[in-house]
């Protein structure tokens, strides 16, 4: 009965308490109630998933996976501590402080998380769980990813005008608002923090990529007033990182270095006088021998005045990756695109806590059904 009751209520959106889903405390508390981690057969968990996956796939839209990202990620920590009492017990203490410092902590943070014995369908149960993070993680990836790759196409070369001027960067303006939209909605879904962060990570990753492949794949685009237009964009990345700060950008910024480094060759004026060391060490010091000789190989300056680099540092280049590879014409200056990898699920635990949990509270219409009045003990 208590299982039936749990399918009807969980399913609706309950909204969050305490920056928290409230779908996550019911579900937890009520497989607390019922004893389900402690039998060796039981058929309450394969309930809960067939529940959550008719749940997740009612609907596609973002903001309904991100709800449901957030249900499971949170249910997917209290379980993990569920069933791992050895790794969230705090060693005892010998000292007087220490032993003060933990009897304050026990009385002042109420947990809710109870640790149990490893028993089978509990393990099998967070697996499930953690398939169905990884799941929903990759969709909204993806689905950011793919309206990236859409604009950042517009975004590898400037638009020129009729008469020879560069076109403002609307395009750019348009990928900062799909990162606001998306932030925004995983924000009040309460996603962790650590989620948060690896998505934008990955996709940040991704831009890297697209946008220093396409420059080393395309001469048109090795020229100085192009090196300006994309870094325009890339400033407007910048900008977006610090407003959303580390929190949720996480390190979004570093992941950009290769088009940052490439860009920043791109619109150095004086190419003719950079040494090799100010090449390798200074301007672009995380791209290879292969790229760097790649990028000076391609730029162009027929359309400005600006110079290339010298003929003395192009040959060294070249002479080196004849050196390393045997042929300067290889592939082998193209990144690998590794935004793919699936979410750490072990990383849960470094922006979820169980005192987050403490003063969680159902909605009143929740407590006033008999059903559920365990849910206030």
């Amino acid at each position: 009965e208590l299982v039936d009751n749990l399918m009807q209520v969980a399913t609706q959106d309950l909204g969050f308490s305490q920056g928290k889903p409230v779908a996550t405390y019911v579900i937890y508390k009520s497989l607390l109630h019922s004893k389900a981690f402690e039998p060796d057969i039981t058929t309450i968990f394969d309930r809960i998933i067939q529940m959550m996956g008719s749940a997740i796939e009612k609907s596609e839209e973002i903001k309904h996976m991100a709800y449901w990202l957030s249900v499971t990620s949170t249910l997917l920590f209290l379980v993990q501590k569920t069933l791992s009492p050895s790794a969230s017990k705090p060693q005892p203490s010998t000292s007087l402080f220490g032993r003060m410092t933990q009897g304050f902590r026990s009385t002042s943070i109420i947990s809710i998380v109870c640790h149990v014995e490893v028993k089978y369908p509990a393990l099998l149960f967070k697996k499930q769980l953690a398939a169905y993070v990884e799941k929903l993680y990759g969709f909204i990836r993806n689905d950011l990813k793919r309206d990236m790759s859409q604009l950042l196409a517009t975004c590898i070369q400037a638009p020129i005008t009729s008469d020879g001027k560069v076109f403002p960067v609307e395009f750019w303006e348009s990928i900062i608002e799909r990162l606001d939209d998306l932030l925004d909605t995983l924000k009040e879904r309460n996603v962790p923090l650590v989620i948060i962060q690896k998505i934008f990570v990955q996709v940040f990753s991704f831009t890297n990529v697209q946008l220093f492949n396409s420059l080393l794949l395309h001469k048109e685009c090795c020229t100085f007033q192009n090196g300006t237009y994309l870094k325009a964009g890339l400033d407007q990345l910048e900008i977006w990182c610090s407003k959303a700060t580390t929190e949720y950008a996480g390190s979004s910024w570093d992941e950009l270095n290769h088009v940052r480094q490439a860009v920043g060759f791109l619109v150095t004026k004086q190419k003719s006088k950079i040494t090799y060391d100010e090449f390798t060490t200074k301007l672009c010091p995380v791209l290879s021998v292969q790229q760097l000789y790649r990028l000076s190989a391609f730029y162009s300056n027929k359309k400005d005045d600006t110079d290339s680099v010298s003929p003395e540092l192009k040959s060294k280049l070249k002479s080196l990756v004849s050196e390393d590879s045997g042929d300067p014409d290889s592939d082998s200056y193209l990144l690998d695109d590794t935004s793919g990898l699936a979410f750490p699920i072990d990383d849960i635990r470094k922006s979820v806590d169980e005192k987050d949990f403490s003063n969680m509270k159902p909605s009143p219409e929740l407590l006033e059904k008999p059903e559920f009045q365990f849910l206030a003990e």
